[in-house]
């Protein structure tokens, strides 16, 4: 992986060159660990014209236990603790005759860039933008596979689970269960805080489980996800509880499938990202559920969550082949409970067979 990593940062060595800097501090941890392969705890990576360095505190416990850093750069630890890894990396740049010092803006404080500014009064502050998360949008095959392999965690998580008795189980007894089962079945932990919804709750994008306990004809909605490798994935599935589904969950169901199924068939090379959402979200439209429709359809994963591309009707971009993104449409109707749908999945082209669906976990509306 050493090759790999140093690719990385060679493409944005060459892209800050162009800008006028050569040499970069990227601050924003999944950034770092993108370009050094980890990322300890307030660690930078000072991108030089001579050589990369991985600024690190001095904590009282190996930072490297169990993952070293790419062996193409090297580990300058600081001397003493309580110092900032930040502002000892540019006084580093100054120190090896750098004239100027591109930062990542949107992650600094005001307080940090003007502590770089007072130590290395000699260069020349400049803005580094999202230059890495830029490159971060297309995945290499590795990554892909990182997040196949977690998909495959959160598949085996979500079906353990659904062969549990379930009535009678509170929505926070739920999500726990099933974040133990991730690290059970190898993940480095849950993506993101499971949500768990049941009755009125279900449906709720992003919704905190409760101690709302599982009743029968209850809808159940699922989303959860599991990091494996530091890349993140995420799915979403919505159930009837214990007995055959009511006529509007039926109706309600198979309409949020068929926005999610038009998303999913959007995903080509080229497609714009806003008519990705216009897909998804014409059929909810249609349907009379304008009001209350969740902002975006879908969004990138990786080393987190939530990356570019968004999915959203005034969304900027098109789409490129090995993008891994989420499709998730939902409806929610208040006081009664609703539907959400949600795979990750990676665009392919249509001569590789289309977008590659990483979460499998059966769609038909099953009452367990």
């Amino acid at each position: 992986m050493s090759e790999v990593y140093a690719a990385r940062r060679e493409r944005l060595r060459e892209r800050c060159t162009a800008g006028g800097s050569a040499t970069a501090l990227v601050s924003r941890p999944a950034n770092v660990r993108y370009l050094a392969g980890v990322a300890p705890l307030g660690a930078v990576l000072l991108l030089g014209s001579g050589e990369d360095l991985l600024v690190c505190g001095n904590p009282p416990e190996n930072p490297f236990a169990e993952v070293r850093p790419d062996d193409g750069l090297r580990v300058h630890e600081l001397p003493s603790p309580g110092g900032d890894p930040a502002v000892a990396a540019a006084d580093l740049a100054e120190g090896q005759g750098a004239d100027s010092l591109a930062v990542e803006e949107h992650h600094l404080t005001v307080a940090r860039h003007r502590a770089i500014g007072s130590v290395a009064p000699g260069l020349r502050i400049g803005s580094l933008g999202t230059a890495v998360e830029q490159l971060r949008v297309i995945k290499d095959e590795e990554e892909v596979s990182c997040l196949r392999i977690g998909a495959e965690i959160a598949d085996q998580a979500l079906g353990e689970l659904l062969e549990s008795i379930l009535v009678g189980r509170t929505e926070r007894h739920l999500a726990l269960e099933l974040e133990r089962r991730l690290v059970d079945h190898g993940a480095d932990g849950p993506a993101f805080v499971t949500s768990v919804g049941t009755g009125p709750h279900s449906g709720r994008r992003g919704h905190r489980p409760t101690d709302r306990r599982v009743e029968e004809g209850d809808f159940l909605s699922v989303c959860l996800g599991a990091s494996y490798h530091g890349y993140r994935c995420e799915i979403g599935r919505t159930f009837v509880i214990g007995t055959s589904p009511a006529a509007w969950q039926i109706e309600l169901y198979d309409l949020v499938f068929a926005a999610q199924r038009a998303g999913r068939e959007a995903l080509v090379p080229g497609a714009a990202c806003r008519d990705v959402d216009r897909a998804a979200r014409q059929v909810l439209d249609s349907a009379g559920y304008a009001e209350g429709l969740p902002v975006l359809t879908g969004h990138g994963v990786g080393l987190e969550i939530d990356e570019d591309p968004q999915l959203a009707p005034a969304a900027m971009g098109k789409l490129d082949a090995c993008v891994p993104v989420t499709v998730e449409p939902g409806v929610h109707l208040p006081g009664r409970g609703g539907v959400r749908i949600d795979d990750t999945l990676v665009v392919r082209p249509e001569a590789d067979g289309g977008p590659e669906l990483l979460t499998i976990t059966t769609k038909e509306l099953l009452a367990l």
